[in-house]
């Protein structure tokens, strides 16, 4: 069901499409290759279970949790603000 000028399938299009570049910026996130001994930012060495559990691993725990705090306190919008200012 499309609305307005809209082609049929349009919204599902928009929706894969998203879905596709969130995909992509995931798989780039990802490490490759060999895990390092020593985290790419600080120089702290990378704990032995860190690296076997997560191969490729290139960040100590303190780096990663510090980089994925920045990530999540910029990962977009509030939703709930977003539905309450379409209500007014």
């Amino acid at each position: 069901m499309a609305g307005g000028f809209a082609k049929n399938g349009a919204v599902q299009e928009q929706i894969d499409a998203s879905l596709e570049d969130e995909i992509s910026r995931a798989r780039d996130r990802l490490p490759h290759g060999k895990s390092l001994l020593q985290c790419e930012i600080c120089s702290a060495s990378i704990p032995e279970a860190r690296r076997k559990a997560i191969p490729g691993v290139r960040l100590c725990v303190k780096c990663q949790a510090s980089l994925d705090e920045e990530e999540a306190a910029f990962s977009g919008y509030n939703r709930r603000a977003s539905k309450d200012s379409q209500l007014r």
